[in-house]
């Protein structure tokens, strides 16, 4: 061995390298923790991504910290109004960890393939995108005061956070552009598209009504004895475990010494202490009629919805009433009603055109603006700017809050209490002592109710979660508390057939009905291909003929649906073309194609280009989906995605 190793021999020399090189690796990836992806990451850290297999020898991974997975959950549910539930934040954690993972995956790639965005870029995009009619009304730069303010309004970000992710999100869609460049559709293509989405057809159809066949269905107690045999293990458990619980409750009105009171130093440190809460941003009432303009609408339709706004902008300027006119005219529905009027709006919260025009128009001047909703005719009656409330102002919503979180403390510091003596001498003797009423239920079920409770869900969901004796515990009832114990419980088991008999012939029903259904409409459909008449075959079977609207594939037919999804065939059928049997869901249906309308050759001529640029949108999207879907399993597969032990999900899903 050793004249082998001396031998000046190249190639001898270079495998030993590699075998030591190898043998060193591997006492890395087996003696640093965390290597093997069974490693832990720092509190902040929500995920580390290792962009090549050879990044986490290096520790050179990048970092999804947990404070942005949180800011952009929160971002989220404040842009559709969510409460601050544990279960809801816990799963918009969940979807923006998943999406920051991917989005830093695919910056990853990005730099791989030498695609880059420089400051420039940013700011070009800020001038010209979505945000610059905003930051550049009339092409003057709002200044950097109101463009931090919008950006910290807007996205809780400074402006270098902002900067930085809009210089992400260039990178993400450079490297959408690069990876789907090779993505066409022909011209045929599109011509068949158009022709298949605008195919109108309009057809009789014949209707054979689920809930009138159900009726038919009549078992007999031989049938359903069987039945209830056969799905032995399906009514095992029919009926629910119950439990019998005995309280006693109290109402803040039972309180020792009544209800709190509350001084004025108590108001004052409240005050004090929560003065950020009492601050008035700018804010501007302004009501507006709105020309609804959808996306996308051509030229013609443009100009048609500008000419009404300004039709409507010369009768309020020649002393037309606003709200006369806005109940007349405004598309939009959530503020028609009331004249026009939206109240008072913080600056940032509307649509960037809208937000511009509040709080920069003189107050009582009418102007149009136009926006991605369509052409707004917009007033400014009021603006207040940014000050401080004064204490008098709040007196009254801070007394309120305190009372309500001192009586709070004062219910449960007694129901705790009342508790603890329970424990001691039982719940009979402590209601007494307290002038309180023991009350013992019925068995009740978990999803039941204690009608004499206001609100028994919590009595009843702790209930179900205790064993009968143990020791009295305390839950809220809506209006104070109720101390209470488990006295008796009654096993899940199944039901005495006499007694579940009308359930039972429910159940029957419910299998029989779909089965029966489908005989039904064959047999209607045979019928009506061997009579050839469609009217007639309903008449025999009882069903009831109806003629439908000339539809396309999204359009909704009664006691049908939609044509596309219930049955895309008929769009394929010519004049006279009977259908075979369609399965409605809650019908059974047979068709009969009385008209058919195909686009003409201009009309899909006028739309190819609108179009073409619709399916290439949808397959670039499809393929872009494809290539993020296969570097998740390839970093995945090679564990360079380490997830932090206290994140919400460990995997993250593809899209």
């Amino acid at each position: 061995m050793i004249r082998f190793l001396q031998t000046d021999n190249r190639i001898t020399k270079a495998l030993l390298v590699v075998i030591i090189g190898a043998a060193s690796v591997s006492m890395v990836v087996y003696l640093i923790p965390g290597l093997t992806g069974q490693g832990s990451t720092a509190a902040d850290t929500y995920a580390t991504i290792y962009p090549h297999w050879y990044s986490r020898f290096l520790s050179s991974g990048d970092v999804v910290s947990q404070q942005r997975v949180s800011q952009l959950a929160r971002q989220q549910m404040q842009r559709q109004k969510l409460p601050d539930s544990p279960f809801i934040v816990n799963y918009f954690e969940q979807q923006a960890g998943s999406q920051l993972v991917r989005q830093q995956i695919l910056l990853s790639e990005a730099e791989k393939l030498g695609i880059r965005a420089t400051d420039d870029d940013v700011a070009a995009f800020l001038h010209k995108g979505q945000f610059g009619e905003y930051l550049f009304p009339n092409g003057q730069y709002i200044g950097s005061d109101r463009y931090a303010a919008f950006v910290a309004a807007q996205f809780n970000l400074s402006v270098s956070e902002f900067e930085q992710e809009v210089k992400q999100d260039i990178l993400v869609r450079r490297l959408q552009a690069l990876i789907t460049a090779g993505v066409s559709v022909g011209d045929q293509e599109v011509r068949d598209s158009y022709r298949k989405q605008n195919i109108k057809v309009k057809f009789d159809y014949a209707v054979i009504a689920s809930d009138e066949l159900r009726k038919t269905i009549n078992p007999s107690d031989g049938d359903l004895a069987n039945f209830f045999k056969r799905n032995a293990a399906r009514y095992a458990s029919a009926v629910p475990e119950q439990r019998q619980i005995t309280y006693f409750a109290f109402t803040p009105n039972e309180l020792p010494g009544g209800l709190p009171q509350v001084s004025q130093q108590e108001i004052q440190q409240y005050f004090t202490a929560h003065q950020s809460e009492y601050q008035v941003p700018d804010q501007a009432r302004s009501k507006h009629i709105l020309i609804k303009l959808e996306a996308g609408a051509d030229a013609k339709a443009d100009a048609a919805a500008k000419a009404k706004a300004e039709g409507i902008l010369k009768q309020i300027q020649a002393g037309g009433n606003f709200a006369d006119l806005a109940k007349k005219n405004s598309d939009d529905p959530g503020s028609k009603e009331s004249g026009g009027e939206l109240g008072f709006a913080k600056r940032g919260t509307m649509v960037p055109e809208f937000d511009t025009a509040i709080f920069n128009q003189k107050i009582g001047e009418t102007k149009i603006v136009k926006s991605q909703f369509g052409y707004h005719i917009v007033q400014v009656e009021e603006r207040q700017t940014a000050h401080a409330q004064a204490i008098n102002e709040v007196l009254p919503t801070i007394q309120a809050t305190i009372i309500r979180q001192k009586a709070a403390q004062a219910e449960e510091s007694f129901a705790r209490n009342l508790t603890s003596e329970a424990i001691k001498d039982g719940l009979q003797k402590t209601a007494a002592a307290h002038h309180l009423e023991v009350v013992t239920t019925p068995l009740v079920g978990s999803q039941g109710v204690i009608s004499a409770l206001p609100d028994s869900s919590a009595v009843i969901g702790k209930a179900f979660q205790s064993k009968q004796g143990d020791p009295a515990q305390f839950a809220p009832t809506g209006e104070g508390y109720a101390i209470f114990q488990v006295t008796g419980v009654a096993a899940a088991h199944a039901p005495n057939f006499d007694e579940y008999k009308t359930k039972i012939a429910e159940d029957y029903r419910d299998e029989q009905l779909p089965i029966l259904l489908n005989q039904k409409t064959k047999e209607l459909a045979d019928k009506a291909r061997s009579l050839n008449d469609l009217a007639k075959a309903a008449k025999e079977l009882g069903a009831t003929v109806k003629t439908s609207d000339l539809v396309g594939a999204s359009g909704q037919v009664p006691d049908f649906g939609q044509v596309g999804q219930i049955a895309p065939q008929l769009l394929d059928m010519k004049v006279g073309d009977l259908s075979g049997p369609i399965n409605a869901q809650r019908t059974g249906v047979v068709a009969k194609i009385v008209d058919k309308q195909e686009p003409s050759p201009e009309e899909i001529l006028k739309s190819f280009d609108q179009t073409r640029d619709q399916i290439l949108e949808q397959r670039r999207s499809e393929a872009f989906n494809v290539f993020l879907n296969s570097i998740l399993d390839d970093y995945k597969k090679q564990k360079r995605i380490l997830m932090n032990a206290k994140a919400k999900s460990e995997e993250v899903p593809a899209t």
